[in-house]
């Protein structure tokens, strides 16, 4: 993938808040990205790109997973399916546990697509992989197909990688 001056630009508006939400961790905030048009609309197109035609709909791990998935799910012409944080579904079909750099969660997701559906999961960071590998987890379970993973943003150094397996990422700090 070429990294256009849009996409330079939309790393440049992606800010970091130490200690937030607890003390040591360094979390990325999107909100500038995700308020530009141009930002918004390149990082999304690069989301997309490496998949394009090997998916049939988006999943998007709550919470600013969805906010990506959905414009990747517009992007690419495809359905949205969300995954959500425990109790937030009205009929979830599966539920998953997973460990994160500064907690635990659970995460839940409804059994509404066609057997076989091939999905491409977008969420925004990848820190430890906790929070993709759960959600590799609950497709499968499912009966679903990863068709890729896609992350905005990559923080190297944390194994995240080596938790999940193969991502595409557009940026890494």
């Amino acid at each position: 993938m070429t990294f256009s001056p849009a996409l330079a630009r939309a790393e440049s508006l992606i800010r970091s808040v130490p200690d937030y939400p607890e003390p040591g961790i360094l979390f990325r905030d999107i909100t500038p990205l995700l308020a530009d048009r141009e930002a918004l609309q390149a990082t999304t197109e690069a989301l997309v790109a490496p998949f394009r035609g090997a998916f049939d709909v988006v999943a998007g791990i709550e919470a600013r997973g969805f906010i990506l998935a959905g414009a990747a799910a517009i992007e690419a012409g495809t359905g949205f399916v969300p995954i959500r944080k425990a109790g937030k579904l009205p009929l979830p079909a599966a539920s998953v546990d997973y460990a994160l750099e500064y907690g635990t969660a659970t995460i839940e997701m409804h059994d509404d697509l066609p057997a076989g559906a091939r999905i491409l999961l977008i969420d925004d960071v990848l820190a430890t992989g906790g929070t993709l590998a759960a959600g590799r987890r609950i497709v499968e379970e499912l009966g679903y197909t990863v068709a890729g993973i896609s992350v905005l943003f990559e923080i190297d150094g944390l194994g995240g990688r080596d938790v999940v397996g193969d991502v595409h990422t557009v940026f890494h700090s």
